[in-house]
């Protein structure tokens, strides 16, 4: 067997291993920026898969080594299978840590994508050590989106007696008031993961 063909095959079998993970769509995560594939890089890079275990559940590590270990026989075979076997490695990767977070992948954006300003804020924060810019900042945009809510459907509800469709507007405006108001409400006391996860399980939606 030729050294092309020896390729070809190991990349095929690392190809029908990633897709065989099931497939579950895209968040701060799913970019070249993002901290898992800064993790992924790492690892391909010093040969151990240890800091990207962090990222998917215990249950996930056995295929995350697994896929680890070919990538690195693949990627000893040359620049282009070194790429596959990278980009090969990355997806899985991300799609076992978003299937780990309940929560959907649709592929893997290229660097420099556009991402949340409230994601970006809150890395800063945990770069800098200090969430002050990050709460002024989510503390100004709740305030503004309370307060324009509440003055829609204050405006409505002086109209909502004249006509039905002036009382349809003003349920119109109290449901948005309503709704926005519960799911802040519900943010604010949600118990975080860490409260019901054992240590080393748990992957942050973002």
């Amino acid at each position: 067997m030729t050294q092309s063909s020896r390729v070809a095959g190991v990349v095929v079998a690392v190809a029908l291993a990633v897709f065989a993970v099931p497939s579950s769509a895209r968040a701060h995560c799913d970019t070249m920026d993002g901290p898992v594939i800064k993790d992924a890089q790492a690892a391909l890079a010093s040969g151990d898969v240890t800091p990207v275990l962090k990222w998917v559940k215990p249950k996930a590590e056995a295929t995350i080594r697994e896929i680890f270990r070919r990538a690195l026989a693949v990627r000893a075979m040359g620049p282009e299978a070194r790429d596959l076997a990278d980009q090969l490695f990355f997806e899985t990767l991300v799609r076992v840590h978003r299937e780990g977070e309940g929560a959907p992948y649709m592929g893997i954006e290229p660097a420099g994508t556009a991402i949340d300003p409230a994601i970006a804020a809150a890395d800063e924060a945990l770069d800098k050590a200090s969430v002050e810019v990050l709460a002024k900042m989510l503390t100004t945009e709740i305030d503004n989106g309370l307060r324009e809510r509440f003055g829609r459907a204050v405006e409505a509800k002086k109209h909502a007696a004249e006509d039905v469709e002036g009382g349809r507007a003003y349920v119109s405006a109290y449901v948005e008031f309503m709704h926005y108001a519960e799911r802040l409400h519900g943010d604010a006391v949600t118990v975080s993961h860490a409260d019901h996860e054992a240590p080393g399980g748990s992957a942050h939606r973002h």
